[in-house]
């Protein structure tokens, strides 16, 4: 069956991810059968400059000309900086696919209108860290990430946006955040994260429908293509997470 990795990083900018070498990234997908893999490099803690933005992007683009065919990009932008939306044009004509934003803002944060707005405006993706805290220092590391009811929110303001929720399996209590996207039947979420508690892929496709699933690993290659293959769903269903629903949402964009 075929993969396509829609959440994943390179090393770059200065940003590291616990890989050694990028090459390590393309060795680990040849073994485990990922087809292509979609990757940013994000600046996790605080406010980064515009500069810092952009040289978080050049490194992508470098990485997608180095494993052309192999890796694909997302525009990673902050948004409320007057260079964002022009950002994303110039990433868009390098080639990527789509809008990567972190934990600098809520997903329903009037900062992120533009984005959102220009996102619809070109058929893009785009997919946010998410979690559902479950402790004080997970609060306090990151006030601004966006939990599932946070997408419900922005789903009803920006309905025709395609939204993806990031790593269901790597954001807090993720049995509270597959119940309250069942308010929101416009938003993905990604099969991603650390986390490989069993029944967790069936129950997301249970509650939201396997049409509203990407398959994303989010650095756990292994554990990721672990739990698709042992979850019990249909052969149908595993086709749709691991590559048709994402092939569909690419096809979506308008920007040539």
């Amino acid at each position: 069956m075929r993969m396509i990795d829609m959440h994943m990083h390179v090393k770059g900018a200065g940003v590291e991810w616990s890989w050694d070498h990028n090459d390590r990234i393309i060795e680990a997908a040849d073994a485990l059968g990922i087809e292509q893999i979609v990757v940013s490099i994000p600046v996790m803690r605080g406010m980064p400059t515009f500069d810092k933005v952009r040289e978080c992007n050049d490194a992508v683009i470098g990485c997608m000309r180095r494993y052309e065919g192999r890796i694909l990009g997302w525009c990673y932008v902050t948004p409320g900086q007057q260079q964002s939306l022009g950002e994303i044009d110039r990433c868009l004509d390098a080639g990527m696919i789509g809008i990567k934003l972190y934990n600098q803002y809520k997903i329903w944060d009037p900062a992120v209108h533009p984005v959102l707005e220009k996102a619809i405006d070109e058929g893009l993706p785009v997919l946010e860290h998410a979690g559902h805290a479950t402790t004080r220092r997970f609060t306090d590391e990151q006030p601004n990430i966006s939990d599932a009811a946070d997408f419900v929110r922005a789903a009803q303001l920006y309905p025709e946006c395609m939204l993806i929720e990031a790593h269901i399996g790597g954001g807090g209590d993720w049995e509270w955040s597959i119940k309250a996207l069942r308010e929101a039947p416009s938003v993905y979420l990604d099969t991603s994260g650390s986390i490989i508690d069993a029944g967790m892929i069936e129950m997301c496709a249970r509650e939201l429908g396997a049409e509203r699933l990407l398959f994303g690993t989010d650095m756990t290659m292994e554990g990721g293509v672990g739990k698709m293959l042992a979850a019990d769903l249909t052969q149908t269903q595993k086709e749709k997470i691991c590559y048709r629903n994402w092939e569909q949402i690419v096809a979506r964009r308008r920007h040539s």
